[in-house]
């Protein structure tokens, strides 16, 4: 059969009749998370304020408010708010896109140690006390150095290559993680062993937009062939022997996937440090809601990353009179959710 028949067969499944009403809400989601987030913080924005600020943007409106709002809103709100968006957008797609070439529902985008090999490049920068700026570069470098190791690790290994990417990832990212480990007992402990253990905990406190600028191209370059390419992965859903009868070149889409998935992986971590659980949970939540069918499953991951992250990252900001780190929100919000899933799990959701 040929792959054009494959996709034609593929888009004429018949719709779910509520997929419409499922499609506004994974469209609101953001939208409305976006909207609230900005009068959120320690300097108070009342929402008419907000709004004309915004509007202002757009309209000739009189400014009638301190220049501080606008400093506030977007030099310090936005980018942060965007920053939240793109690096839980990122992770939950990855987190999809790899279960689906795994075909396990307990794959993450961190299973072959792209963040553990960023994780070791932001705490080897401050280590040599680098600026901000060589921080992200030093983690986004050696997270794709990572998952370039474990790639040429399996390579090596010809029997079950899939299994074998796994567990080359799983070594390369315990050395990675044995790394960081020295450095921080290596660091001084009244300056840059803090330093590395709060950016290991996440956190998007000290995003700007050059941050963003810099992430958004990475994650861009991830994000868009996945969305492109999502339909094949019901393909390779159905197994490998499968998917190469149907005409499908699974090797270069599996290289695809592990290609994609890293950059907005490594991407992500250097600019937010290591945030966990986004992309395991987001994907079985946007399966519960959606079903299994990739071509609806990866945008909806996608929306509902992007909501969930910055809602986290909201509520990080304004529960206590200290910041708490993301990526300990995260895992407390993560854990319990994920087992209620796993729990009410329905059949057939991969």
């Amino acid at each position: 059969m040929e792959m054009s028949a494959i996709r034609t067969g593929i888009r004429r499944v018949p719709a779910n009749p509520s997929w419409m009403s499922k499609e506004v809400v994974l469209l609101a989601l953001p939208l409305i998370a976006f909207l609230i987030s900005f009068p959120l913080g320690r300097y108070p924005i009342g929402i008419d304020q907000l709004i004309a600020v915004l509007a202002a943007k757009v309209l000739p409106l009189q400014h009638t408010w301190p220049a501080t709002v606008d400093t506030v809103v977007f030099n310090i709100r936005l980018p942060r708010i965007l920053a939240a968006m793109l690096v839980g957008a990122s992770l939950a797609t990855a987190g999809a896109a790899f279960q689906g070439m795994f075909k396990n529902p307990l794959v993450s985008p961190d299973v072959l140690g792209a963040s553990a090999g960023s994780a070791f490049g932001a705490a080897l920068a401050i280590y040599f006390s680098r600026s901000m700026v060589g921080i992200q570069i030093s983690s986004f470098v050696f997270g794709l150095v990572a998952v370039l190791l474990g790639y040429a690790v399996s390579s090596r290994i010809r029997h079950d290559p899939m299994l074998a990417l796994v567990l080359a990832g799983i070594l390369i990212g315990t050395l990675f993680t044995s790394g960081t480990s020295l450095i921080k007992y290596l660091a001084d402990p009244y300056d840059k062993l803090p330093a590395i253990t709060f950016w290991l905990m996440g956190s998007l406190a000290s995003i700007n937009t050059r941050d963003v600028t810099i992430a958004v191209v990475p994650i861009l370059v991830g994000i868009v062939p996945l969305l492109l390419v999502r339909w094949r992965l019901n393909v390779l859903a159905l197994g490998e022997e499968e998917a190469q009868a149907l005409g499908l070149d699974t090797k270069r889409l599996k290289l695809l996937v592990v290609v994609c998935a890293t950059l907005m992986t490594a991407a992500s971590v250097a600019i937010s440090g290591v945030i966990g659980w986004v992309g395991l949970v987001i994907p079985h939540l946007a399966r519960a809601f959606v079903g299994p069918n990739y071509k609806i499953l990866l945008p909806a991951s996608m929306l509902l990353g992007s909501a969930y992250l910055l809602l986290v990252d909201d509520l990080a900001r304004i529960m206590g009179p200290v910041e708490v780190p993301l990526g300990v929100l995260t895992s407390v919000i993560g854990a319990p959710f994920f087992l209620y899933l796993l729990q009410h799990a329905r059949r057939g959701w991969l």
